[in-house]
């Protein structure tokens, strides 16, 4: 299948690495001009280059999404230099693991603006130039642990279950302006993330994974590269879970 995009421009949170480097480099090789937000000026610029170097259109904007202003005064200056954005990828997320009895208020409340608030504030900033246009797509990435819970992640599992809850009424919000918002709910991904788990750690979540290997960071890109498209402008509202099977 041929995918149809039309010229568009894209903006990636977490662009620098993980899932949302993969996905911005699949936006790319569609002619989508990407800009890649980060607060890694070097992994970010690393890619950027990476992409250009490939024929793509790449910009690198360093910005730490949990802090409102920034995200703020990032969006004027992006809408003012592109005059809109088409597609927004919130994918920007840390993770704090504690048992709750340990888990700090500060943890809690780092992880929540980063993972959650962080898509409130550039779906706000980032909505109206779609509403003008009459056509967008907000793609958010939570995590099955949103679904499911995970001991030692209640602040995580809380982010990532508050985005289930943000894309089901963004989607509703916005469907009359042609705008469609979904959710990417990843399993366990081979990332850095993933990669800090002990082999013991890992062989126990191998076991509870019927498809028994971890996803590919490509395969999340995949399922949002079509999200993107004009193929899929018929869903919205939708969480998709890209898992092996963990979640049924």
């Amino acid at each position: 299948m041929n995918l149809k995009f039309n010229n568009r421009t894209a903006l990636i949170t977490g662009a620098s690495r993980g899932i949302g480097k993969s996905i911005a480099k699949h936006l790319a090789l569609e002619g989508i001009k990407v800009i890649c937000v980060s607060r890694n000026k070097n992994n970010c610029e690393n890619i950027v280059n990476s992409i250009k170097e490939n024929g793509g259109s790449a910009e690198a904007l360093i910005i730490d999404v949990s802090n409102s202003k920034a995200v703020k005064e990032g969006s004027d200056f992006i809408l003012k230099k592109y005059k809109k954005i088409d597609i927004l990828i919130n994918n920007a997320g840390i993770n704090r693991d504690q048992l709750i009895m340990r888990m700090t208020n500060e943890d809690w409340d780092c992880v929540i603006a980063t993972n959650l608030s962080s898509c409130f504030y550039w779906s706000k900033a980032l909505m109206h130039s779609m509403i003008r246009n009459r056509w967008g797509r907000i793609i958010n990435i939570s995590s099955i642990v949103g679904i499911t819970g995970n001991a030692g992640q209640a602040n995580y599992a809380a982010s990532k279950a508050g985005i289930l809850g943000l894309t089901k009424s963004l989607a509703r919000e916005l469907a009359s302006r042609s705008i469609t918002v979904n959710a990417i709910a990843p399993g366990f991904i081979e990332t850095n993330m993933t990669s800090n788990l002990s082999d013991k750690v890992k062989m126990n979540i191998l076991k509870t994974i019927p498809l028994k290997r971890f996803g590919q960071t490509d395969e999340i890109a995949t399922m949002t590269t079509y999200l993107c498209s004009q193929e899929a402008s018929y869903i919205t509202g939708q969480v998709f879970s890209i898992d092996g099977g963990m979640v049924m």
